[in-house]
């Protein structure tokens, strides 16, 4: 037996007879996949040779499964980046676009709440824009920007969607500065509407409060007694029209506060003006000896 071994390991050794070798083997190999296949001989063989080099193959293709899984996350974190961008500009977008739309409808508003006011005047009016604000301790002035050109005039009421705001007192050719009703130089013909007390409306240098003077003395304040009183808290305060200058009727503001001094025998009435001098954005000039067309 080791004769015959070393014989043929010589001969393959030497290169001796290829051809016959090539042939030996391949009888073998048909011999055996004769056998494989007609009486199942080597299934227990593969079996165990499958189970042996499943863990090598396992190991040889974890490369290629860590690389497909770290190229899956890179991608899957470039599309969610991807993602995130396209998102956070579509909703900087919106916002904007929200924004936009706000603004819009808050001027709307205030146009129509300016339309409903020219329902209370016959006269001819001109809607006007801010375009400068003076609202200090000692000056409440603003600026529009309508002046001459539009036949502004010195003394010109000037009105907004709540009440009187106060008067032109200078104009250029394209715009004019207003004194408010709240400026301490400031004072308006008025009239209690439940009633038609006269009196007169002086600013008080503060945008939420006017000051009644030229009052009767003694002044009747007692809210048990409407009738008879000459005025009382929640009092509507109207433009009476005297010096013909500001529009007759028009809202001025209502009576918020009665401070009683017992020591002169005298009241201080409050008015709180129902004009928006704190949102000023348009306002109307209106010409009260003109009607409209």
């Amino acid at each position: 037996m080791i004769e015959e071994s070393i014989h043929i390991s010589d001969l393959f050794r030497k290169g001796v007879s290829i051809n016959a070798s090539f042939l030996f083997f391949l009888m073998v190999s048909i011999t055996i996949i004769y056998f494989d296949n007609q009486k199942d001989a080597l299934r227990t063989v593969r079996s165990f040779i499958s189970t042996l080099i499943h863990p090598i193959e396992l190991i040889a293709s974890l490369p290629y499964q860590i690389k497909d899984s770290i190229a899956d996350l890179l991608i899957s974190h470039q599309n969610l980046s991807a993602d995130n961008e396209k998102l956070i500009e579509e909703l900087l977008l919106i916002r904007t676009r929200l924004q936009k739309y706000e603004i819009i409808e808050s001027e709307n508003r205030r146009l129509r709440n300016l339309l409903k006011s020219t329902f209370r005047l016959e006269n001819k009016i001109l809607l006007a824009e801010l375009v400068a604000v003076q609202l200090d301790s000692f000056q409440k002035k603003i600026v529009i920007n309508k002046g001459e050109k539009d036949l502004a005039y010195e003394g010109q009421p000037v009105v907004d969607s709540g009440g009187i705001m106060g008067q032109i007192i200078q104009t250029n050719s394209f715009s004019s500065t207003v004194l408010l009703i709240t400026d301490p130089n400031h004072a308006l013909p008025v009239q209690i509407n439940r009633n038609g007390l006269r009196a007169v409306a002086v600013g008080s240098g503060e945008s939420n409060k006017l000051i009644l003077e030229n009052l009767p003395n003694p002044l009747i304040t007692n809210s048990d007694l409407p009738n008879s009183a000459h005025i009382i808290v929640g009092d509507l305060v109207v433009s009476s029209g005297l010096g013909r200058r500001f529009p007759r009727d028009f809202p001025v503001g209502e009576v918020e506060e009665i401070k009683q001094d017992l020591s002169k025998s005298s009241s201080k009435i409050i008015v709180r003006p129902f004009a928006q001098f704190e949102n000023i954005r348009e306002v109307l000039m209106v010409w009260p000896n003109q009607y409209k067309d």
